[in-house]
């Protein structure tokens, strides 16, 4: 059992090591890897405005982009390299809802412009390095 000061000690110096690591784990993320893999070189207007319409339409509320969102429909990440635009464009600009496998698309109805707009939000996504996430399913007939 340790005595009241050697807890302190204890948990002081835990923190103060677990905190050390943490900030050189940040540092090393935000001055090394980050910049690089996510290609902010190829941010544009385009993207950004998809990027916007993705979060006005809640579209998080049944996909998931990177791991994050639910898991109702499909996960997106790489939807652009797995669909193509011209499937992309017939699903976003499409007036009636969609229903692939019983699962239920709203019929968003985006126009030509904000389906552009959303397809390359989703091709710049599929351009992020993501140390091979997500995987590729093992296929093996």
């Amino acid at each position: 059992m340790l005595s009241k000061s050697q807890a302190r000690t204890f948990f002081l110096g835990g923190t103060i090591v677990t905190f050390a690591i943490f900030l050189g784990l940040s540092w090393n993320s935000l001055s090394n890897d980050v910049p690089k893999q996510t290609n902010p070189q190829n941010l544009t207007d385009q993207v950004i405005r998809g990027k916007h319409l993705w979060e006005s339409n809640n579209c998080m509320g049944c996909h998931t982009i990177f791991g994050e969102g639910a898991y109702y429909a499909p996960e997106l990440t790489k939807v652009f390299e797995r669909r193509g635009e011209g499937y992309m464009k017939a699903v976003l600009t499409s007036k009636q809802p969609w229903a692939p496998r019983g699962r239920k698309m709203v019929a968003y109805g985006f126009t030509d412009e904000e389906a552009s707009d959303l397809i390359k939000f989703f091709k710049w996504i599929g351009e992020v390095d993501l140390n091979g996430f997500p995987p590729k399913p093992d296929v093996k007939r």
